[in-house]
């Protein structure tokens, strides 16, 4: 990260290994939160670390992270086996707000109130929309998403990394998770 010292001028003000978070519900998922603020920046700043608090932003924040997606075939967590209310208190803690989303009914599929800017970096990523709709997507390609209802697939046998920067939106069918 970049920042500005006491005068003003340009200053590398960090440069850390961000890990992944991997909650026990997602077996296999893997969300590395890079960057976030709730709020557009002001500059000069020191390079620190904004206010952020829920996976994703509010209107005027953004979030910048990399989103792991198992490959196909992968096994799937045994929820037999797990605590409920941990399994949720565990991805609640990681993912704060994330679960709100989701529709439990549909299993992956959600509606956010933000559009996202994703760019696949590795694996085969197939995105869903609520209509059956598919595209399957190659490193390098590309995807903006403007609050639609969707889900991720991976569609090769590697696991699939992209990255994501997403910034909160208005939407008129989308209640605040």
């Amino acid at each position: 990260m970049t920042g500005h010292d006491a005068s003003g001028k340009s200053v590398f003000a960090s440069d850390e290994k961000v890990s992944p978070r991997k909650p026990a519900l997602l077996s296999g998922y893997e969300f590395t939160m890079l960057w976030g603020g709730d709020e557009a920046p002001r500059f000069p700043d020191d390079g620190s670390m904004p206010n952020w608090h829920t996976y994703f932003p509010p209107v005027g924040g953004f979030r910048f992270s990399m989103f792991t997606i198992p490959p196909r075939g992968s096994e799937p967590p045994d929820l037999a086996q797990l605590d409920a209310e941990e399994t949720v208190a565990d991805a609640e803690d990681k993912l704060p707000g994330l679960l709100s989303y989701m529709e439990l009914e549909d299993p992956g599929m959600h509606t956010t109130d933000t559009i996202d800017f994703e760019v696949v970096l590795e694996g085969t990523v197939v995105l869903e929309l609520d209509d059956g709709a598919t595209v399957t997507l190659h490193p390098g390609d590309t995807v903006v998403q403007n609050g639609t209802r969707h889900r991720w697939h991976n569609g090769g046998d590697t696991p699939a990394r992209l990255a994501l920067f997403v910034c909160g939106a208005h939407h008129a069918n989308v209640e605040r998770g």
